[in-house]
């Protein structure tokens, strides 16, 4: 013990590190850590890079040094969060709604501005610049909760349009007002400044809406090559930021600009927009999150009530101005009530805007000795990130899901049987021939579209090996639905990722669903839902089936099926329930749906109009948690088929967290199929504000477990 503190001091000798390569070093490890561990802490993934650099940064446990390297990269990926927002902004919605849309943003810009402001000079005793800025803060935000309206498909709602024009428009009207600020912070607030100041602006606005657009429409036509695209637009933006700060703007305004003229020229889904995602999310973008976090003082939570009641102010009145502005334009407009929710959830948000401009405003000249921006009011927006954020994910999903029950929207049958191709991944040949059974039993043979058998292998020392498997086992498929006059499509695939090989099988083949089998394998992976499964169905918006069968399809004797509340307003009911019908029609055996009565009545139209040949039973099961209760009714020749929810969907319920328990304590050797349905948006959208990495569960989760385990242990 006597030697523990000398090695410790010993060992502390090293830190904080200033070479350049350990620090990329562990810089890198951070980026690649945080998602992991935020992750299982469901922590949004903003706020766990800014946490991640308090912790490594002077005032945490002092590991790094916040040298220039944090300077010129945080520079960048500020500029890059400005760009990146700007070409995710819809202007087609924009024009055709601009009169709406400008009152709206004229109203969420101006109400929590002036609430802000005033809470900021009268409770908290700032002075005119420092609530100026907090108001500029506060009036504008971040799409934080987009994903949640595209997983439910409302993207064309009316107060989903209104919120993303009036994002733009209060955004930029903050951008406009910042500069104001920066501009009389430097002393030369004359009329004659002002008038040079305007004329400045309105010849730097006019010169990039005109030249920039000619520009980029001439390069894009005549080079094709994808890196000098890239860095083209890489120039035009950071020549805009330059531009911008030598006419007394900030940066950031030139590089938002930038990005709402080349919005048009930058599809959302192409090459070009992936790279400049993939490399702003991967590196700068964090790195300048982690210096933001490295400047955050800890010790000030602690030193006094001055803080918190800081954070209870600038989120009080800034959301309680988001409401008003979003329900008084929400009754101004006619809309309903759930629209109005929709627009408050939407815009209530702050995340790398926000630490833009508070960043921006460290760097103002001292006002009477006073910073414009100390550390309190920094710790304090870098909290009220996390609030609002936390805020605006709540409203915009329960909104999301009133508005889908409001209007009762079905999915359409337009598509269920034209764009059928179902993939199978396959890989123990025991289990091979099941898995391609229950795919020719489920498939539409009029359409003769065939199936695709999938094996992939790991790029490992073992491939040469693996994939001379794999094709003999594919090879047998081949021959196995040669027998039923079915056409298959083979493929074995090298992949260091296996979810990611079946992804890319995926999109490559048009397939329109998976089946894959469920893992089994206890040497393989303890986890219910084995290495891979659980990152497929979360990368995945399509429908996934995962079997297990324990014993032929062709003696299984009843199809006994768990229907979640809402499954009918799911994008993908008609698609699962037309795969299950042709299951029991063409095993000839009988099919019970258990499930609360509405959504019952709508699997009963569907099977009474389109299958009336199939023998179907309805019971009521009035909710989820009833459905251990089943387990006395499932017979050893039944087929239990659980139709689940992803999370973030309409039919999405707390219980099913704890499905994979229930599976193995009540349903354990029973045959099996559970079914992921097809939902909306695009699982492998990439933003800076939401990772793509999910954990199976949560750490709070898991210590809810082992305190119940505990606790019966002790009873």
């Amino acid at each position: 013990m006597c030697n523990f503190v000398p090695d410790m001091l010993l060992f502390a000798h090293y830190f904080p590190i200033t070479d350049p390569t350990l620090v990329f070093f562990v810089v890198l490890l951070i980026i690649l850590l945080a998602p992991i561990i935020m992750g299982k802490l469901r922590i949004p993934h903003i706020i766990g890079m800014v946490l991640a650099g308090v912790v490594v940064g002077r005032y945490g446990l002092n590991i790094l040094v916040r040298d220039d390297s944090f300077e010129l990269f945080g520079r960048v990926g500020l500029y890059y969060i400005m760009f990146l927002a700007a070409l995710e902004m819809d202007m087609e919605s924009v024009r055709k709604n601009k009169n709406r849309l400008i009152i709206f943003g004229l109203l969420t810009f101006s109400v929590p501005f002036l609430l802000t402001y005033f809470a900021g000079i009268r409770l908290l005793g700032y002075s005119i610049t420092s609530a100026l800025l907090l108001g500029c803060i506060m009036a504008s935000n971040t799409l934080v909760t987009y994903p949640i309206v595209s997983r439910y498909g409302l993207q064309r709602k009316p107060g989903v349009t209104l919120s993303v024009g009036s994002s733009m428009i209060s955004f930029l009207f903050a951008l406009i007002f910042l500069a104001a600020i920066v501009a009389s912070s430097s002393g030369e607030g004359g009329i004659t400044f002002w008038l040079t100041f305007t004329v400045k602006f309105i010849v730097y606005c006019t010169g990039v809406i005109f030249l920039l657009p000619r520009l980029t429409r001439w390069f894009l036509r005549r080079y094709s090559d994808a890196v000098m695209q890239f860095i083209f637009v890489l120039a035009m933006l950071f020549l805009c930021a330059a531009l911008s700060g030598a006419i007394g703007l900030e940066g950031i305004f030139g590089a938002f600009l930038s990005g709402l003229i080349m919005n048009r020229y930058i599809p959302s889904v192409s090459p070009l927009k992936n790279r400049l995602e993939f490399i702003g999310n991967a590196v700068f973008i964090p790195y300048f999150l982690i210096g933001v976090g490295m400047l955050i003082n800890v010790r000030l939570l602690f030193a006094g009530g001055g803080i918190l009641w800081a954070v209870v102010c600038i989120v009080f009145f800034g959301t309680l101005g988001k409401a008003l502005a979003a329900y008084a334009s929400c009754i101004g407009f006619r809309l309903p009530l759930s629209s109005g929710h929709m627009m408050f959830g939407l815009t209530s948000a702050h995340a790398a805007g926000a630490i833009a401009m508070v960043m921006i405003g460290m760097k103002l000249p001292a006002i009477d000795g006073s910073p414009v921006v100390d550390a309190q009011l920094l710790n304090a927006v870098i909290i009220m990130i996390l609030f609002t954020c936390i805020i605006s994910s709540v409203i915009t999903e329960q909104a999301a899901r009133r508005i889908i029950l409001r209007d009762k929207e079905m999915p359409s049958e337009s598509n269920r049987e034209t764009d059928e191709k179902i993939l199978v991944p396959v890989k123990y040949p025991e289990y091979a021939e099941r898995l391609m059974n229950m795919a020719i039993l489920m498939q539409n043979r009029r359409l003769n579209r065939g199936l695709v058998a999938l094996n992939v292998v790991y790029d490992d020392a073992q491939m040469e090996r693996n994939i001379e498997r794999g094709k003999r086992l594919l090879e047998q498929m081949t021959r196995y639905c040669a027998g039923s006059d079915v056409r298959v499509q083979t493929q074995t695939r090298v992949a260091a990722n296996i979810a990611n090989g079946i992804k890319h099988a995926f999109k490559e083949f048009q397939a329109s669903e998976i089946l894959i089998g469920m893992h089994t394998h206890k040497e393989v992976s303890s986890r219910f839902w084995g290495e891979f499964h659980q990152s497929l169905f979360n990368g995945l918006n399509r429908q996934i089936m995962m079997a297990r069968l324990q014993q032929p399809l062709n003696t299984i004797r009843r199809i006994q099926v768990a229907v979640p509340s809402r499954a009918e307003f799911e994008p993908g009911f008609y698609r699962w329930l037309e795969r299950l019908a042709r299951l029991a029609g063409n095993l000839e055996c009988r099919i019970q749906f258990h499930g609360r009565t509405d959504t019952l009545s709508h699997v009963n139209e569907f099977i009474r109009n389109r299958h009336p040949q199939v023998r179907a039973e309805y019971t009521e099961m009035p909710h989820w948690n009833a459905l251990p209760q089943l387990a006395t009714s499932i017979a050893g020749d039944h087929l239990l088929v659980i139709v689940t929810a992803r999370k973030g969907t309409v039919s999405y319920k707390n219980a099913l967290e704890y499905l994979p328990d229930e599976i193995k304590r009540y349903f354990n050797g029973r045959n099996l199929l559970i079914i992921f349905p097809d939902q909306y948006g695009n699982q492998e959208e990439m933003t800076y504000s939401q990772s793509q990495h999910t954990e199976e569960h949560s750490a709070w989760e898991s210590l809810a477990r082992w305190v119940e385990r505990r606790r019966r242990k002790q009873s």
